[in-house]
């Protein structure tokens, strides 16, 4: 599905994020090509940073750009959408100062050196969003989700969820299982060793139970994967060199350092009584995300996950918020079997040697086998350490085929979601937020989830310039 564009060399992607983001309020969007599918009744929610830069001073890392939410409403009367920015207390109090005034994941706080040590961390808010029935939740690891109202995006502050105490973070990817309703997730208090907190909620977000195991230093540790009756961590050897964080000298992504000789270390719990079941050692590399897990009937663990070979992936991402990117950072989907009784991963392959990364699953699937996985891509023959990912992709574990969706020179998807057909249980869509670099807009695209290569079911326009995000959900009405 390739659009023909006129030939360009720049860089397209960097228009996106070169000015802060525009909010718009709830407004109809236009219909560009072809009709919602009838069977598409939900909202699309989506999360990422919008603002890089303030009083003309620009942020340090991607990371640590203000969190913005997209929601797009389906309903019998069309689409409609909004567009807002989270209102965090440090989001008020540097829009009121128009200037930057915290330190965040990859700068350290503005002024003398003792803000390092007094001024707290703000919370971005922009990593991703879990949706529950009486409200959304923006998400960041480093702190407590701020609560949004469903429809208009309105910040509500900061939730606890009835048993985050004041030092428990809740992390950006919250595992749900659609059988049980049950939303599992988990935070990393920092310490000498660090604590990882695990959290098993209702399905109206709040915790019954909770759970903690020290860790090996300061990892880092970004997702995890619901398998069954199991909760499965791979730890990267990725290690906080604590003296100059603590004297105010790095920013917590400079003070990251890959010790690959530390080896990724795994820890298994028990879905049920949250307790750790297996816990040891594989060889080294670094993840963001994982796709899915599942156990098979042997009573392995089967997990797929997006494998880099370092954690130079970091350093791209730096980049990303100049606008100009030059590390090379290559990602591919990885399968690993892990037997829980006898502690041990048995064995780890490659299936899919193509960079790539934001893998979903059909959230009926989450933590089952499912034969699809949707994954962003980089287009054929673009140079991936200068590039963004211009396009989205089906793998299918069992034909071992990838079926792609290019859309087209300077235009850039977000993370696939994956959203059912109300109507036809057989029938799938997916859903991603589009920059087109070609005419400076974004808009949102609806594919067919079985012919990806095929043109869109419906393109809608949108209001302004949404630049690149990380995570969404679709919440079916």
């Amino acid at each position: 599905m390739t659009t023909a564009t006129k030939p360009s060399t720049r860089k397209a992607w960097a228009n996106a994020i070169a000015q802060p983001a525009q909010e718009f309020p709830l407004t109809p969007l236009p219909l560009l090509s072809g009709n919602i599918p009838e069977g598409l009744r939900g909202t699309l929610y989506r999360n990422g940073p919008a603002r890089l830069e303030r009083g003309g001073i620009r942020v340090g890392h991607w990371f640590d750009g203000d969190g913005a939410i997209l929601g797009v409403h389906f309903s019998d009367a069309g689409a409609s959408g909004v567009y807002r920015y989270v209102q965090s207390e440090g989001y008020q109090e540097e829009a009121k100062a128009n200037q930057l005034l915290y330190g965040n994941y990859g700068m350290t706080a503005p002024g003398p050196i003792w803000n390092q040590w007094f001024k707290p961390i703000k919370n971005a808010a922009n990593t991703s969003v879990l949706a529950l029935p009486d409200k959304l939740l923006a998400l960041w690891e480093g702190g407590k989700p701020h609560a949004l109202d469903l429809q208009t995006l309105e910040t509500w502050g900061l939730d606890n969820l009835s048993g985050l105490s004041d030092g428990l973070h809740y992390s950006a990817h919250p595992k749900r299982d659609a059988q049980t309703g049950e939303i599992f997730n988990f935070g990393v208090s920092p310490g000498r060793n660090a604590t990882l907190n695990i959290y098993k909620s209702d399905s109206t977000g709040k915790i019954l139970q909770k759970a903690a195991v020290q860790l090996d230093g300061i990892p880092m540790v970004h997702d995890f994967v619901l398998a069954g009756q199991y909760l499965v961590f791979f730890v990267p050897p990725v290690r906080v060199n604590v003296l100059p964080l603590l004297t105010g000298m790095s920013s917590y992504s400079d003070a990251l350092e890959w010790q690959p000789n530390l080896g990724t270390q795994f820890l298994v719990f028990d879905r049920e009584t949250l307790s750790l079941v297996s816990r040891g050692e594989t060889e080294p590399w670094y993840q963001w995300h994982f796709a899915n897990g599942y156990v098979d009937t042997s009573g392995s663990v089967i997990v797929d996950v997006v494998r880099y070979e370092d954690f130079q992936t970091n350093q791209y991402l730096k980049e990303v918020a100049t606008g100009k990117t030059r590390t090379p950072a290559k990602s591919t989907l990885w399968q690993i079997h892990l037997n829980p009784a006898i502690s041990q991963v048995t064995s780890i392959q490659e299936v899919l040697d193509r960079h790539c990364e934001f893998p979903v699953v059909p959230q009926h699937l989450v933590g089952q086998a499912s034969p699809q996985t949707y994954l962003s891509v980089h287009r054929q023959g673009v140079e991936i350490s200068q590039e963004q990912f211009g396009a989205i992709a089906r793998f299918d574990a069992k034909t071992d085929t990838l079926e792609e969706a290019d859309l087209g020179e300077n235009r850039y998807p977000s993370e696939p979601i994956y959203a059912p057909d109300a109507l036809n249980p057989e029938q799938g869509w997916v859903l991603t937020v589009v920059y087109d670099g070609n005419t400076d807009t974004s808009e949102v695209w609806i594919l067919n989830s079985d012919r990806l290569s095929e043109q869109p079911a419906c393109r809608l326009g949108l209001p302004s310039v949404i630049p690149p995000s990380f995570h969404g959900t679709w919440k079916p009405a």
